[in-house]
């Protein structure tokens, strides 16, 4: 089978090129935020230990007053914003460090860095959303499954397009993209070697929405979690971007198409009832040393035999 033509038309290809360079710079000031915490560690200042985020309004704060050479625990902790006032104590404790001027200045530099980074991702927040608007009808339907906002949206369709005819079924987009298992068979015997190397910034997409799924109460995260007891965590996230990107490919084949939530317990309610009771039946003798016997419809628990 050959496979399907995916050089995108140009308007696909610049916002290819938009949305990737953003995922870069995104990455890169996660980076530098990093070493700023590094730094402050190794001044022995541990903020970032009491604050949920060390680059929101209170955390930037107290690292503008220590560039600027302030240096007691307890006026730095007074400007601790909102939640974080209750915290005042331990960041106290917390800013009891060693911070010198030579610490200031590379956190300086560091903050320039995550600055100019953020102007930068906003700048291509425009352009994107400049770029997506002849595409806005497909992703306001990808907007509406669960862990996809409108920066995910754009990626999805900067990856994979919007024409879903060169795919002739969902199951040929997943192959693609390698999101599925792989099968190798040897000497009659078969073995699993994972989901082979597809597109990388797709995978990272899908990532993104797996991982924003895994804890919420919908279909796709009850079916993570159920996944990931049995299989692991690994062929979970695999199982369920092959999920997500199976309902990107029905809303985008069909303009009428909307997402529509089966929600956590779809699955539950799904069950054969009797097949259920068997199974549980057969793990009786295992763990307790009896067994069910069903009579008449009445269930009588008795011991194995030997």
């Amino acid at each position: 089978m050959c496979r399907p033509s995916l050089v995108q038309p140009p308007e696909i290809r610049r916002l290819r090129d938009l949305t990737r360079y953003r995922r870069a710079l995104v990455q890169d000031r996660t980076r530098e935020q990093q070493r700023v915490e590094k730094l402050l560690e190794d001044a022995q200042i541990t903020i970032s230990a009491v604050l949920t985020n060390l680059h929101g309004m209170s955390g930037r704060a107290m690292m503008e007053a220590l560039i600027a050479g302030q240096r007691d625990p307890r006026a730095l902790a007074q400007l601790a914003k909102g939640h974080a006032r209750k915290k005042t104590d331990r960041l106290e404790e917390a800013l009891r460090g060693f911070f010198t001027d030579h610490h200031a200045v590379i956190l300086q530099m560091m903050l320039d860095n995550c600055d100019r980074i953020s102007a930068q991702i906003a700048t291509l927040d425009a352009r994107i959303e400049e770029a997506i608007s002849p595409f806005s009808p497909q992703a306001a339907r990808l907007v509406d499954i669960p862990g996809v906002d409108t920066v995910t949206a754009a990626e999805l369709i900067a990856e994979i397009g919007v024409d879903m005819t060169r795919f002739p079924s969902a199951a040929h987009l997943v192959s693609w993209a390698k999101f599925c298992p792989q099968t190798h068979q040897s000497a009659g015997k078969s073995k699993a070697k994972g989901r082979g190397k597809g597109n990388p910034w797709l995978a990272g997409t899908l990532g993104r929405i797996v991982f924003a799924n895994c804890r919420s109460e919908t279909f796709l995260g009850a079916r993570y979690r159920r996944l990931a007891r049995r299989r692991g965590k690994q062929k979970a996230i695999v199982a369920i971007g092959n999920s997500a990107l199976t309902v990107v490919y029905h809303l985008l084949s069909d303009p009428d198409a909307r997402f529509c939530d089966l929600g956590p317990g779809y699955y539950e309610s799904r069950i054969d009832k009797h097949r259920r009771a068997r199974d549980l039946a057969t793990q009786l003798p295992a763990l307790t040393g009896q067994q069910i016997v069903i009579r008449d419809g009445t269930a009588i628990i008795t011991d194995a035999p030997a």
